[in-house]
């Protein structure tokens, strides 16, 4: 199910200025707030106060006053071909699905002057431990994931080298661009609104993998918009990108169910064409779970500089640097 998205390929098309979130409950969120606030020191190591700090100086970042960005903007990929417009409001994108809990709590600000992004909108999607993307199940895991094979270990046999090419088995392939929802599932895919801080929160299941790509979850960003009883109307996508876990968590998830069951040909992060492979930059979270029991659960955190002025819906494919002219997007 790689879903191959080209230049070439067509656009999702939204009119982004009256993009709306419907959900049931929607009001109830927007009159409480967020809440959940994160505990202190979540995202220690991140502070939005780089500018200041020595972080700053011994990462090659310039101060906020000396005309330069404070932060690295996180890098821009392509948004793939299974977005669906943010229509559920919620942190716990779980439903039913099995697999390693996973708390991913992200930071936006701006790449500029460091200060926090309130009040935006963050989307979070992404497949199931066996490689599959609600609202696209007919479309399966892309490599026949499921069926009692035996988890990956080292380096994968029979790894794809280059762009996979073609459509995956399962027709999810489409050739290109935005596929358009088969099913009303809507399991691992969410919306929510960032704090004062700049911090937003979701519950779900550490991803699997389906054919021609590397563990990762999509995410966007919308600023602009209102909030409303109804949900988030109006606003840009400043931010489009993809979430990255490194090798020795995906190997460590890949001896528990149900991920131990997906016999799909695993495609590493460097062997990924859309990871621009420049750390925490590129989207690599950070991880942190019992060795040896990741099975309990999995904290992931990163900080996000984004340029809220900017326009990046990701709706063309987007070559990183030394990816393929045709890289997949999926």
């Amino acid at each position: 199910m790689t879903g191959q998205e080209t230049a070439e390929g067509p656009k999702h098309k939204r009119d982004l200025t009256r993009r709306k979130v419907v959900a049931a409950g929607a009001g109830a969120v927007v009159a409480a707030g967020v809440g959940g606030t994160f505990a202190a020191g979540a995202f220690a190591g991140e502070e939005t106060k780089a500018a200041a700090s020595g972080k700053a100086a011994a990462s090659g970042k310039a101060t906020a006053g000396s005309g330069e960005a404070c932060y690295k903007l996180t890098s821009e990929t392509t948004e793939g071909p299974y977005y669906i417009d943010a229509d559920k409001l919620r942190r716990d994108v779980t439903e039913d699905q099995e697999g390693i809990p996973l708390t991913l709590r992200l930071k936006v600000i701006d790449s500029e002057t460091c200060k926090p992004l309130a009040n935006a909108a963050v989307d979070i999607w992404h497949c199931n431990a066996l490689g599959v993307y609600s609202g696209y199940e007919d479309m399966g895991s892309g490599g026949g994931g499921g069926g009692g094979g035996t988890p990956p270990s080292g380096t994968p046999t029979g790894t794809p080298s280059g762009t996979p090419t073609g459509p995956p088995p399962g027709g999810g392939g489409g050739g290109g661009g935005h596929q358009e929802p088969t099913d009303d599932e809507r399991y691992l895919r969410g919306t929510w609104r960032t704090d004062k801080k700049g911090e937003v929160e979701f519950r779900t299941v550490f991803p699997g993998w389906y054919q021609g790509r590397c563990v990762h979850i999509h995410t966007k960003v919308h600023v602009g918009g209102t909030w409303t009883d109804a949900g988030y109307e109006g606003g840009t996508t400043c931010h489009t990108g993809q979430l990255f876990f490194d090798e020795a968590s995906v190997l460590a998830s890949a001896e528990v169910e149900p991920y131990s069951t997906n016999t799909t040909t695993r495609t590493t992060l460097d062997e990924d064409t859309i990871y621009p492979g420049n750390g925490t930059e590129g989207g690599l979270l950070k991880l942190k779970y019992k060795k040896n029991a990741i099975a309990k659960g999995v904290t992931a955190t990163l900080t996000m500089g984004v340029d809220p002025e900017a326009t990046h819906e990701g709706t063309e494919a987007s070559v990183q640097p030394g990816a393929s002219e045709s890289a997949s997007a999926s």
